[in-house]
């Protein structure tokens, strides 16, 4: 549909992707204005800000961003030097990703705890990783309009919006800007091999890497590009720019010379494999046959082609069907992509097709299931970079057939528009489901079928929000669907607590433990335990619950502050002062600092004491439910 140059380096077309002859003349409006690329990005950038400007006001959500964010107190301490050497070491999260951490501590250094900032950067980094593929693609195929068309696509398809909105997968868009940066880095290496180029690559995929391991099929990728678009396998055309020194053609090599140039970067490759694999043997594994995980990738990839085309029912977790998978739909869903990718090898001339079917099924290896972590069949987060093959072979291959059936030219603009138009208010949409988490979880409960995580999390924000009797049922419907569920034990058994019922709830907190090896869990089970047995007047296996917690979570703020209440309790106010001291160290309450603050008076310390209680009237003006909290505390 429009002129493209040949060109080999920044990455180069290959001329074989369109059917051979003089190319037509394409219409002036279909000439993309190269002059005005800056215009361009801005307006791609602008409109992506735009579709998404209603997250700005979205809360934390209650899946991850505590752990990732507002409960993690190394990440909210900001970008400190202990902060930095804690995330290249730790592998909380089930992943050993700092670069991550690192961006997470940077937003609490610059905002603090709002979650408005931390959605601004997801949103202008999603904005950027647009603007960098649409860059990419011109550079690389010289076709100015389908490279836009296709970094419209992705940024404004409704699928992303789980990448975007949710503050715990800034993982997912800033390992996409570095897996860019390393693409753009490598149509540079390829226009003229140099040592500092290829350390260029090489440090933008460690950054990927060290930003979501998701990113470790780029070396296979670059197999891809280098058959489509940067043609350099089977051509032998290369020519020197005079002035410049740079190729301007593509120079042929052999597939296993270009294998062996990337064997660095498959090196660095398995070793994210290797930690990847080592980190998540704790985390939950589902343990299923072989064939239940073939079946499940099966279908898998085919709904994520069809959400692709018709992105409707998208929820943050979509349960995994273990034993209940339908053998015909596994079947059928493997005969679809055998098809497919017989005809993309059968028609690998027509290379858009074949580089993109294969970047779709590649990138999506990963991610699909093979080895089964967490509850979800598929998430929509996954098909962030998988989705961008099918956006090309749509681009590529509507705008080839348009030309060959010579579609007038305003009916192709017209077309784009209106699917343009219909995504985006598709993306409005999908994005208000993310304004706060009631509104998230039911309409993820509205959109799946017996999904007790969301029940689960469903239940969590209504008890966040004091409104406990209408958790309990979404609590027994995930207890119905997940016996051995933690999260509906520990909830369970938190709202016996709340009721005065401590025999049970102490029951229910063994439980719990007995379901989970996740140290959050874990470290709150034993802190509500604890807490339990004070009730009770319990106060040695008090302790040993609180210690137990800070054992799985060393920075647990109510666990200090419960072994401060076994010491006052015991006598020992120097050591009940250094508890709550640390307790609001790590996260400071009011009630931690009223604590506090007698806990120093008794101690003869009246100006520390002061200051202690000055500084809960900070945090509260209105301090009277917090000193009925602490009398009752204390009464106990």
């Amino acid at each position: 549909m429009e002129s493209g140059s040949v060109k080999s380096g920044s990455v180069s077309v290959d001329a074989a992707a369109a059917k051979p002859g003089p190319r037509p003349t394409a219409s002036p409006i279909l000439e993309f204005p190269e002059k005005h690329r800056l215009i361009v990005c801005l307006l791609l950038a602008l409109a992506t800000l735009t579709l998404y400007s209603s997250v700005f006001r979205a809360p934390f959500l209650n899946l991850d961003d505590g752990a990732y964010v507002y409960e993690n107190p190394q990440v909210r301490a900001g970008l400190t030097w202990n902060t930095v050497v804690w995330a290249l070491r730790t592998t909380d999260a089930t992943n050993w990703h700092p670069v991550t951490w690192f961006s997470h501590a940077l937003d609490c250094q610059i905002f603090g705890l709002d979650p408005g900032g931390p959605h601004v950067i997801n949103v202008l980094l999603h904005a950027m990783d647009a603007v960098l593929l649409f860059l990419i693609l011109m550079s690389a195929t010289g076709f100015g309009w389908r490279s836009l068309l296709v970094a419209a696509l992705f940024a404004v398809h409704p699928i992303n919006v789980e990448s975007v909105a949710w503050i715990a997968e800034r993982k997912n868009v800033l390992s996409m800007f570095f897996f860019l940066l390393a693409l753009a880095a490598y149509g540079w290496y390829a226009r003229r091999p140099r040592f500092g180029r290829y350390l260029a690559v090489t440090f933008a995929y460690a950054l990927g890497l060290m930003t979501k391991p998701q990113v470790i099929t780029f070396p296979f990728v670059l197999l891809l590009l280098d058959y489509w678009p940067l043609g350099r396998v089977g051509r032998q055309d290369a020519r020197e720019d005079e002035s410049t020194g740079e190729r301007t053609g593509s120079t042929a090599s052999s597939f296993l010379s270009l294998v062996w140039e990337k064997v660095p970067w498959f090196a660095l490759s398995a070793v994210s494999a290797i930690i990847t694999m080592h980190v998540q043997t704790e985390a939950t594994q589902v343990n299923l046959p072989l064939w239940i995980h073939l079946g499940n990738a099966a279908i898998a990839y085919v709904k994520y082609l069809g959400k692709a085309f018709w992105p409707v029912n998208l929820a943050p977790v979509y349960p995994h069907p273990e034993l209940s998978i339908s053998i015909a739909a596994a079947a059928l869903s493997a005969f679809v992509i055998i098809a497919i990718s017989l005809l993309a090898v059968i028609f690998r001339r027509q290379r858009p097709f074949f580089v993109g079917w294969f970047w779709f099924l590649g990138t999506l290896v990963p991610m699909i299931g093979l080895v089964q972590v967490g509850v979800q069949s598929m998430a929509d987060r996954y098909a962030y970079i998988p989705l961008l093959g099918i956006f090309v072979i749509v681009c590529w291959g509507g705008a080839d057939l348009a030309r060959r059936w010579r579609v007038p030219t305003s009916v192709v603009v017209v077309g784009v528009a209106a699917i343009l138009l219909t995504l985006g208010i598709a993306l409005h949409r999908q994005v208000s489901y993310w304004s706060d988490n009631i509104t998230l979880w039911t309409h993820t409960l509205e959109v799946t079928g017996g999904n007790y995580s969301a029940e689960d999390n469903m239940a969590t924000a209504l008890i966040a929000l004091g409104r406990v009797e209408e958790a309990m049922p979404h609590l027994q419907r995930a207890r119905f669907l997940q016996p051995d569920d933690p999260m509906a034990a520990l909830n369970i058994a938190t709202y016996d607590q709340m009721r005065g019922n401590y025999q049970a709830a102490l029951d229910g907190y063994a439980t719990a433990i007995q379901f989970t090896k996740k140290p959050p869990l874990l470290a709150m089970a034993h802190t509500n335990s604890g807490y339990a047995h004070y009730s009770l007047k319990q106060y040695d296996h008090a302790k040993q619950d609180f210690e137990a917690a800070l054992t799985q979570q060393p920075g647990n703020s109510p666990a200090y502050r419960g072994l401060g209440l076994v010491a006052q309790r015991a006598g020992d106010i120097a050591q009940a002062s250094a508890d709550y001291e640390r307790s609001v160290e790590l996260q400071p309450t009011p009630v931690g600092y009223l604590l506090l603050a007698q806990a120093l008076e008794i101690g003869g310390k009246p100006e520390a004491a002061c200051a202690a209680q000055e500084q809960a009237a900070r945090m509260a003006p209105d301090l009277s439910d917090d000193i009925a909290t602490v009398r009752q505390l204390l009464e106990k």
